[in-house]
């Protein structure tokens, strides 16, 4: 969506929660430490068994006895290091004085040394430094279904063509609590099949937003920018992001700015071992983020190039492929609809030159927001909406169709009666290449053309736009095939 219209960042909660949640995880992580170094000192241990039964004279005991002291000295460190981040964050979120850059910075910290703990809690020793080259993986198979920990996912084939559609949601914290998903799903009585968050290009991949999804057999989807996460959301001008760096300039022996932070993503999918969705710096064909071309006017966008986007797509791909990636990954092109777009924006060559090729994609998508301003004698519903883009997509390519973000505003009154379209039209035969759309619920304040609003996108926002969605989702002939809540 519109940057104007991003929601603020999710850990901006409640000061007192902040708190007590930092005191409870301290509570817990000190009793794991204890735990563990009682476990070190019982007799039941097995590292003290071996050593007991071979009384010591064994060198590859004695050897084995110091490496599991060394992992538990390390776990323990870990933890240690957990408790003291997750402490310094509620500090952060406390003062008042604290930018939201500060508390990005102290919050992929807090998760780099989380996700260290679990993999050397997985791996049973220490956790893995930097990662260095290595061949390619082996492909996984797209025939059987992925079994991680116990953790069920179906095959990639599977996702891309699924028996019934998708319905997904975006919501303030998810995947990372589910306490607003459950919240709507419950007074919706579904349970949504995908949930949608967003990343940067200065975070690393987040296995715990896959793992979290997949253990409530939920897809997830990740939307990422190619930006700072906590970029300005005025700002379209980064420079160390622009399209010509990511690329670098292989003919003159230049490589990409970005090679070795891809790679490395690309390998942590791999080494999860679970599918996700990837829409990849999406609304392309709109004039406000730093991945697209230009401003409408013929001015270049942070110094993107005619051609760039399309070339940075298949870059990125490319590298994935290399790395054995391509196998978990659903790659979702999602430009924005284009209905309000500036004239040359509109225009089917402009969206021609954007899109990557059929072999680099596996789902083509919309973003689409029923917003002000309003006029009357308009009838604002689906074919407003989402007409002129399928038409556009569907010339492109046959790929399927996913409506990767949408919502409505309340301001007008026309939300309950657009919900109501949006649904008859995804349940008649020639929709049936929608596999599905994902809901922006959320309510977001922002100033667009220098007027200060607030839209209410959350599907309970209103008792008649919550039960047209409930009444959607129920239609006799409808697609949908979702487990009650």
């Amino acid at each position: 969506m519109s940057t104007s219209d991003r929601t603020p960042s999710w850990w901006a909660v409640s000061t007192v929660r902040a708190r007590l949640t930092a005191v409870g995880g301290s509570v817990i992580v000190l009793a794991l430490l204890a735990t563990s170094v009682f476990v070190w000192a019982s007799p039941a241990n097995p590292v003290n068994q071996i050593s007991s039964a071979l009384g010591g004279s064994s060198a590859a005991a004695a050897e084995s006895e110091a490496e599991q002291r060394a992992i538990v000295l390390e776990r323990n460190q870990l933890l240690s290091e957990v408790v003291e981040l997750t402490d310094k964050l509620a500090d952060s979120k406390v003062s008042m004085t604290a930018t939201k850059a500060e508390m990005a910075a102290i919050q992929q910290e807090l998760w780099s040394t989380e996700g260290k703990l679990e993999a050397a809690v997985k791996n049973g020793g220490s956790p893995k430094g930097p990662v260095t080259p290595k061949p390619k993986p082996k492909p996984r198979p797209t025939t059987t279904t992925a079994s991680i920990e116990g953790i069920t996912a179906p095959t990639k084939a599977e996702i891309v063509n699924p028996a019934s559609p998708y319905f997904g949601m975006y919501t303030e914290q998810a995947p990372f609590n589910w306490a607003e998903l459950d919240n709507t799903s419950t007074k919706l009585g579904s349970t949504p099949n995908v949930v949608g968050y967003f990343g940067g290009w200065d975070e690393d991949f987040r296995a715990n937003a896959v793992t979290r999804a997949w253990q409530r057999d939920t897809l997830p989807i990740l939307t990422w920018e190619s930006r700072p996460i906590a970029a300005a959301n005025d700002v379209i001008e980064e420079p160390e992001y622009s399209l010509p760096r990511i690329l670098g300039d292989p003919e003159a022996g230049v490589p990409g700015a970005f090679d070795e932070y891809l790679k490395k993503y690309a390998r942590d999918i791999v080494a999860t071992g679970l599918p996700l969705g990837i829409r990849l710096n999406h609304e392309m064909n709109g004039t406000w983020y730093p991945w697209s071309e230009d401003n409408g006017y013929g001015k270049p966008i942070n110094g993107n190039r005619p051609g760039d986007y399309a070339k940075t797509w298949r870059y990125v791909h490319d590298i994935f492929e290399a790395e054995g990636a391509n196998e978990l990954v659903t790659w979702i092109w999602a430009p924005n609809i284009i209905n309000r777009l500036p004239e040359s924006h509109r225009s089917s060559a402009y969206l021609d030159g954007l899109y990557p090729g059929d072999e680099y994609v596996d789902w083509v998508g919309l973003s689409a927001y029923l917003r002000p301003p309003f006029r009357d004698g308009v009838t604002y519903d689906f074919d407003y909406t989402f007409e002129a883009s399928l038409a556009e997509l569907r010339r492109i390519t046959d790929k399927p169709i996913l409506l990767a973000e949408i919502g409505a505003t309340e301001i007008g009154s026309h939300k309950a009666d657009w919900v109501t379209s949006l649904f008859e039209n995804l349940a008649a035969p020639e929709n049936s290449d929608i596999v599905g759309f994902s809901w922006f619920s959320l309510a977001v304040t922002s100033y667009v053309q220098g007027e200060r609003a607030t839209n209410d996108w959350r599907i309970d926002s209103r008792a008649d736009s919550l039960e047209a969605f409930r009444a959607g989702l129920a239609l006799p002939n409808g697609r949908f095939r979702l487990e009650p809540k």
